[in-house]
């Protein structure tokens, strides 16, 4: 699989993470491939984790080169001294557009791998805003200020908009045309319909972080196909109350 570089130096390197690729092994999927273990093979050398993304969530992530610069770069994403902007398709009219969710997280006790709101939890901190708004779906942009397990995924269920296709925190659902296009037929040549989105839609846009010697980095990655796909066939379909991305 080709990675496309976004920014790389020295001491980093910025990447668009492709969707379904594992930043690194867990213990569930040990002999599976990842982000981590290719980029390793590409550069020929030691490459540092200073931060993850879910599996089948795409977009900008960044990695170390040396461990001075995992030291620094790590430092950076626990004081939250690094801006982090994500874009994703939650279902319904989100009400009120834009604004700030802040709870505590924690562990369900009863789901391994899921996440719950509760008092005895971490702070999660996620500024959300309304981007496109179309009768079943919107498109939102997020920043979050803490970077806890599932973070946007759970903030969005608990304000009663999980993000679409998430099969822990919503309905699991894939994104079909037919759900929006008035008098849907399938082509002669297809026994059923496709999906135009069948995984997380969560992609990481903006990375903006400072390097130890004062230099300003911003690394952005345009949405993937498959979610511009939905958000193109939702224009056309449907009427979109707009603000600027």
């Amino acid at each position: 699989m080709k990675i496309e570089v976004l920014y790389e130096d020295d001491d980093m390197i910025i990447v668009n993470k492709p969707a379904g690729l594992l930043v690194v092994p867990d213990r569930f999927n040990a002999a599976l491939p990842s982000l981590h273990k290719q980029l390793e093979r590409n550069a020929d050398q030691k490459i540092w984790i200073v931060h993850r993304l879910d599996r089948e969530t795409s977009g900008v992530i960044c990695f170390a080169k040396n461990e001075v610069a995992h030291r620094y770069l790590s430092i950076q994403f626990q004081e939250r001294d690094v801006r982090k902007f994500y874009a994703g398709l939650v279902i319904g009219n989100v009400n009120p557009t834009e604004g700030r969710i802040e709870n505590y997280l924690t562990d369900h006790p009863a789901n391994n791998g899921k996440m719950i709101v509760a008092r005895k939890g971490k702070l999660a901190v996620t500024d959300f805003k309304v981007v496109e708004q179309w009768p079943l779906y919107a498109l939102m942009q997020f920043q979050i200020h803490t970077g806890r397990t599932h973070q946007i995924r759970v903030h969005m269920q608990s304000i009663g908009n999980p993000l679409v296709c998430d099969t822990l925190y919503g309905d699991g659902q894939p994104f079909m045309l037919s759900r929006i296009k008035r008098k849907y037929r399938l082509s002669n040549k297809d026994e059923s319909e496709r999906p135009l989105l069948s995984r997380l839609a969560l992609h990481a846009y903006r990375l903006e972080l400072t390097k130890e010697d004062g230099t300003a980095v911003v690394a952005e990655a345009d949405l993937p196909k498959d979610m511009a796909a939905c958000v193109k066939q939702m224009n056309k379909w449907c009427a979109p109350d707009s603000n600027q991305f």
